[in-house]
């Protein structure tokens, strides 16, 4: 199991009332697996991922990642865990500026401290996979939406995590854009890759293996996809 969650809660307390984010949250993801996590906004589905990718902590009860209990972590290892297990994609793609697309897919090995040459290396092989080997040494500027993605999505690749997290993935693409960025994450499924994905569009839930719907910070269903007859 990739992701178990056990009776998990998140409370904001703001001194004068508390709110109840999330409420006895039982969650399991397999490796492999490829979900969609929906509901309204407000409904926990982004509080929901902040936990699982170790950006907040969880009130009460427990959350284990890849076999370690996340619960348990201080801030230092939390940190560790989320740069060698978690790789994200956000909608707002979260490039820097001025470095091409080969140094920001670099940057998580940075961090990491994988020498350079290997950082190199890796970096143009996950450009590969997501077809951008061609526009490697672009600036975000240089590059459109549905290009600025692929990148993103080879940062998250780049230090092979155990999970990939995406946020509202195709939020800021049109709908050929979109349509090429899920085709690239089902072939990484494919290929093995864990993605758990955030998203308020059925036709782009549509795409994964199984959706989980939140409302009110609960579960209120857990089915697989299925898939037409082409």
């Amino acid at each position: 199991m990739i992701i178990e969650t056990d009776n998990l809660y998140k409370v904001y307390d703001t001194g004068v009332v508390k709110v109840t984010a999330l409420k006895d949250i039982n969650l399991s993801i397999q490796k492999n697996e490829y979900v969609a996590i929906m509901g309204a906004s407000g409904s926990g589905k982004s509080t929901l991922m902040n936990i699982l990718g170790c950006l907040d902590r969880l009130s009460k009860g427990k959350y284990i990642l890849d076999g370690v209990d996340v619960s348990l972590l201080d801030d230092n290892s939390l940190a560790d865990i989320r740069n060698k297990k978690i790789g994200f994609v956000f909608q707002a793609f979260n490039l820097l500026p001025k470095l091409t697309a080969l140094q920001n897919v670099e940057l998580p090995m940075v961090y990491a401290k994988v020498p350079s040459s290997e950082r190199t290396k890796k970096a143009k092989d996950a450009l590969e996979k997501v077809g951008l080997s061609a526009r490697m040494n672009h600036k975000p500027n240089e590059l459109s939406g549905g290009q600025k993605q692929r990148v993103a999505i080879a940062r998250a690749l780049v230090n092979d995590p155990a999970i990939i997290l995406a946020d509202e993935p195709t939020g800021n693409l049109d709908s050929k854009s979109s349509e090429e960025i899920m085709d690239i994450f089902g072939k990484l499924n494919k290929e093995g890759v864990t993605v758990v994905m955030v998203t308020h569009e059925p036709d782009i839930a549509a795409y994964t293996k199984r959706v989980v719907v939140f409302k009110d910070g609960q579960i209120i269903s857990d089915e697989p996809v299925i898939k037409g007859e082409d």
